[in-house]
Protein backbone atom coordinates (compact mmCIF):
# COMPACT_ATOMS: atom_id res chain seq x y z
CA UNK A 1 0.00 0.00 0.00
CA UNK A 2 1.21 3.58 -0.66
CA UNK A 3 2.20 5.74 2.77
CA UNK A 4 -0.01 8.40 3.87
CA UNK A 5 0.47 12.00 1.69
CA UNK A 6 3.03 13.45 3.85
CA UNK A 7 4.01 10.60 5.64
CA UNK A 8 6.23 9.28 2.77
CA UNK A 9 9.56 7.47 3.65
CA UNK A 10 12.42 8.83 1.69
CA UNK A 11 13.25 5.98 -0.53
CA UNK A 12 16.69 5.00 -2.05
CA UNK A 13 17.96 8.18 -4.71
CA UNK A 14 14.90 10.27 -3.59
CA UNK A 15 15.86 13.80 -2.57
CA UNK A 16 15.69 14.83 0.81
CA UNK A 17 14.43 18.38 0.08
CA UNK A 18 11.64 16.64 -2.04
CA UNK A 19 8.29 17.80 -1.01
CA UNK A 20 4.61 16.18 -2.04
CA UNK A 21 4.44 18.98 -4.62
CA UNK A 22 7.80 18.11 -5.95
CA UNK A 23 7.29 14.33 -5.92
CA UNK A 24 3.39 14.75 -7.77
CA UNK A 25 4.69 17.51 -10.02
CA UNK A 26 8.22 14.82 -11.12
CA UNK A 27 6.07 12.18 -11.37
CA UNK A 28 2.90 13.42 -13.91
CA UNK A 29 5.67 15.32 -15.36
CA UNK A 30 7.02 12.22 -15.93
CA UNK A 31 4.00 10.43 -16.82
CA UNK A 32 3.67 13.32 -19.96
CA UNK A 33 7.13 12.21 -20.84
CA UNK A 34 8.47 15.95 -20.15
CA UNK A 35 11.67 17.59 -19.72
CA UNK A 36 11.63 20.04 -17.01
CA UNK A 37 12.58 22.64 -20.17
CA UNK A 38 9.29 21.71 -21.75
CA UNK A 39 7.38 22.13 -18.28
CA UNK A 40 8.93 25.89 -18.16
CA UNK A 41 8.59 26.70 -21.39
CA UNK A 42 4.75 25.28 -21.69
CA UNK A 43 3.43 27.23 -18.23
CA UNK A 44 6.20 30.48 -18.42
CA UNK A 45 8.96 29.85 -15.99
CA UNK A 46 12.42 28.86 -16.15
CA UNK A 47 13.37 25.05 -15.80
CA UNK A 48 15.61 26.04 -13.11
CA UNK A 49 12.91 26.83 -10.89
CA UNK A 50 11.25 23.51 -12.09
CA UNK A 51 13.96 21.87 -10.41
CA UNK A 52 14.05 24.32 -7.61
CA UNK A 53 10.03 23.46 -7.25
CA UNK A 54 10.07 19.43 -7.40
CA UNK A 55 13.73 19.23 -5.50
CA UNK A 56 12.89 21.51 -2.30
CA UNK A 57 10.35 22.90 -0.16
CA UNK A 58 9.14 25.75 -2.18
CA UNK A 59 6.27 27.89 -2.06
CA UNK A 60 5.18 29.13 -5.22
CA UNK A 61 2.80 31.78 -5.78
CA UNK A 62 -0.89 30.71 -6.50
CA UNK A 63 -1.10 31.69 -10.29
CA UNK A 64 2.29 29.61 -10.54
CA UNK A 65 0.35 26.36 -9.42
CA UNK A 66 -2.30 27.06 -11.75
CA UNK A 67 -0.11 27.35 -14.45
CA UNK A 68 1.86 24.41 -13.79
CA UNK A 69 -1.62 22.29 -12.68
CA UNK A 70 -2.67 23.25 -16.12
CA UNK A 71 -0.02 22.41 -18.24
CA UNK A 72 -0.03 19.06 -16.39
CA UNK A 73 -3.68 17.87 -17.07
CA UNK A 74 -4.68 18.47 -13.14
CA UNK A 75 -6.07 20.04 -10.84
CA UNK A 76 -4.32 22.89 -8.29
CA UNK A 77 -5.56 20.24 -5.35
CA UNK A 78 -4.14 17.51 -7.21
CA UNK A 79 -0.84 18.87 -7.20
CA UNK A 80 -0.34 20.17 -3.76
CA UNK A 81 -2.56 16.99 -2.15
CA UNK A 82 -5.27 19.31 -0.85
CA UNK A 83 -7.67 16.43 -1.87
CA UNK A 84 -5.54 13.22 -1.22
CA UNK A 85 -7.73 11.96 1.19
CA UNK A 86 -11.10 13.44 0.30
CA UNK A 87 -13.57 11.65 -1.27
CA UNK A 88 -14.46 13.89 -4.52
CA UNK A 89 -18.07 14.65 -6.15
CA UNK A 90 -19.72 15.86 -2.77
CA UNK A 91 -19.70 19.68 -4.03
CA UNK A 92 -22.95 21.40 -4.86
CA UNK A 93 -24.27 21.36 -8.29
CA UNK A 94 -24.18 24.56 -9.46
CA UNK A 95 -27.90 26.13 -11.44
CA UNK A 96 -26.07 26.51 -14.68
CA UNK A 97 -25.04 23.43 -15.56
CA UNK A 98 -25.46 21.28 -18.80
CA UNK A 99 -24.58 18.61 -19.85
CA UNK A 100 -22.55 17.90 -23.36
CA UNK A 101 -22.00 14.76 -25.39
CA UNK A 102 -18.17 14.66 -26.57
CA UNK A 103 -17.44 14.28 -30.08
CA UNK A 104 -15.27 11.10 -30.67
CA UNK A 105 -12.26 12.70 -31.47
CA UNK A 106 -11.92 14.81 -28.14
CA UNK A 107 -12.99 10.92 -26.21
CA UNK A 108 -9.69 9.27 -28.00
CA UNK A 109 -7.89 12.94 -27.03
CA UNK A 110 -9.34 12.66 -23.57
CA UNK A 111 -8.23 8.57 -23.02
CA UNK A 112 -4.48 10.40 -22.98
CA UNK A 113 -1.56 7.77 -23.52
CA UNK A 114 -1.13 6.76 -19.81
CA UNK A 115 -3.50 6.22 -16.48
CA UNK A 116 -5.79 4.76 -14.67
CA UNK A 117 -9.59 3.94 -15.75
CA UNK A 118 -12.40 0.81 -14.82
CA UNK A 119 -12.55 -2.47 -17.01
CA UNK A 120 -16.03 -3.54 -16.45
CA UNK A 121 -16.58 -7.34 -17.33
CA UNK A 122 -18.96 -10.09 -16.58
CA UNK A 123 -18.45 -12.41 -14.07
CA UNK A 124 -20.22 -15.76 -13.13
CA UNK A 125 -21.26 -13.78 -9.99
CA UNK A 126 -22.65 -11.10 -11.66
CA UNK A 127 -20.57 -7.48 -13.36
CA UNK A 128 -17.35 -6.44 -12.07
CA UNK A 129 -15.55 -3.71 -12.32
CA UNK A 130 -11.27 -3.37 -11.90
CA UNK A 131 -9.53 -0.57 -11.74
CA UNK A 132 -6.57 -0.44 -14.10
CA UNK A 133 -3.42 1.10 -15.25
CA UNK A 134 -3.93 1.34 -18.91
CA UNK A 135 -2.22 2.84 -22.20
CA UNK A 136 -3.17 3.60 -25.74
CA UNK A 137 -1.28 1.95 -28.24
CA UNK A 138 -2.96 2.96 -31.80
CA UNK A 139 -6.48 2.25 -31.65
CA UNK A 140 -5.92 -0.14 -28.68
CA UNK A 141 -6.76 0.39 -25.13
CA UNK A 142 -4.06 -2.54 -23.48
CA UNK A 143 -3.22 -2.94 -19.48
CA UNK A 144 -1.53 -5.85 -17.37
CA UNK A 145 -2.87 -8.02 -15.13
CA UNK A 146 -2.61 -11.54 -14.00
CA UNK A 147 -3.65 -14.68 -15.70
CA UNK A 148 -5.69 -15.90 -12.93
CA UNK A 149 -7.78 -12.73 -12.44
CA UNK A 150 -11.39 -12.26 -13.40
CA UNK A 151 -10.32 -9.56 -16.22
CA UNK A 152 -7.90 -11.96 -17.72
CA UNK A 153 -10.95 -14.72 -17.76
CA UNK A 154 -13.15 -12.52 -19.93
CA UNK A 155 -11.54 -13.08 -22.99
CA UNK A 156 -13.43 -12.87 -25.74
CA UNK A 157 -16.48 -11.04 -23.60
CA UNK A 158 -18.05 -7.19 -24.79
CA UNK A 159 -16.51 -5.02 -21.75
CA UNK A 160 -16.84 -1.91 -20.93
CA UNK A 161 -14.04 0.46 -20.05
CA UNK A 162 -14.16 3.80 -18.42
CA UNK A 163 -12.34 7.12 -17.39
CA UNK A 164 -13.56 10.46 -15.91
CA UNK A 165 -12.14 13.43 -14.49
CA UNK A 166 -13.81 15.23 -11.67
CA UNK A 167 -13.29 18.93 -10.54
CA UNK A 168 -14.63 19.84 -7.17
CA UNK A 169 -13.84 23.42 -7.48
CA UNK A 170 -15.77 24.07 -10.42
CA UNK A 171 -19.03 21.03 -9.74
CA UNK A 172 -17.98 19.91 -13.19
CA UNK A 173 -15.75 16.98 -15.06
CA UNK A 174 -16.01 14.50 -17.97
CA UNK A 175 -16.29 10.84 -18.93
CA UNK A 176 -15.28 8.44 -21.65
CA UNK A 177 -16.85 4.43 -22.37
CA UNK A 178 -15.54 3.10 -24.60
CA UNK A 179 -17.00 -0.26 -25.26
CA UNK A 180 -15.81 -3.47 -27.66
CA UNK A 181 -14.47 -6.89 -27.09
CA UNK A 182 -11.50 -7.83 -25.05
CA UNK A 183 -8.46 -10.16 -25.99
CA UNK A 184 -5.58 -11.22 -24.78
CA UNK A 185 -2.20 -10.03 -26.64
CA UNK A 186 -0.32 -13.02 -27.51
CA UNK A 187 2.23 -12.26 -30.30
CA UNK A 188 5.52 -11.33 -28.95
CA UNK A 189 6.66 -8.45 -30.82
CA UNK A 190 3.19 -6.48 -29.99
CA UNK A 191 3.74 -7.39 -26.14
CA UNK A 192 7.06 -6.36 -26.82
CA UNK A 193 5.60 -3.17 -28.38
CA UNK A 194 3.62 -2.46 -25.13
CA UNK A 195 6.43 -3.10 -22.61
CA UNK A 196 8.47 -0.63 -24.46
CA UNK A 197 5.70 2.32 -24.29
CA UNK A 198 4.64 1.58 -20.75
CA UNK A 199 6.16 4.09 -18.54
CA UNK A 200 4.75 2.57 -15.60
CA UNK A 201 4.02 -0.72 -13.91
CA UNK A 202 0.78 -1.63 -13.00
CA UNK A 203 0.22 -0.03 -9.23
CA UNK A 204 -1.48 -3.33 -7.65
CA UNK A 205 2.22 -4.74 -7.80
CA UNK A 206 2.61 -8.22 -7.98
CA UNK A 207 3.35 -10.68 -11.47
CA UNK A 208 0.76 -9.12 -13.71
CA UNK A 209 2.73 -9.45 -17.19
CA UNK A 210 -0.47 -10.86 -19.16
CA UNK A 211 -1.62 -8.27 -21.61
CA UNK A 212 -4.96 -7.45 -22.64
CA UNK A 213 -6.77 -4.67 -25.29
CA UNK A 214 -10.11 -3.92 -26.28
CA UNK A 215 -10.55 -2.45 -29.37
CA UNK A 216 -13.39 0.25 -28.70
CA UNK A 217 -16.42 -0.50 -31.47
CA UNK A 218 -18.26 2.20 -29.71
CA UNK A 219 -16.52 5.22 -27.68
CA UNK A 220 -18.90 7.60 -26.24
CA UNK A 221 -18.02 10.61 -23.86
CA UNK A 222 -19.93 13.66 -21.58
CA UNK A 223 -18.94 16.73 -20.13
CA UNK A 224 -20.56 19.03 -17.30
CA UNK A 225 -20.33 21.95 -18.26
CA UNK A 226 -21.61 25.66 -16.86
CA UNK A 227 -22.85 28.74 -18.85
CA UNK A 228 -21.05 31.41 -17.04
Amino acid sequence: MESTPGTHPQHSGERAGRTDLGRRMAARRTALGLSREELGRKCGADANYIAYLEDHAASPSFGTLVRVADVLGVTVDDLTGANAGRVRGRSTARRDTALVTLEEDECRGLLGTHGVGRIAVYTPDGPAVFPVNYLIAGADIAFRTAAETLAAQAEGTEVAFEIDNIDDVTAGGWSVLAVGELRAVTDPEEIQHLVAIARSQPWAGGPRTHWMKLTPLRLTGRRVTHES
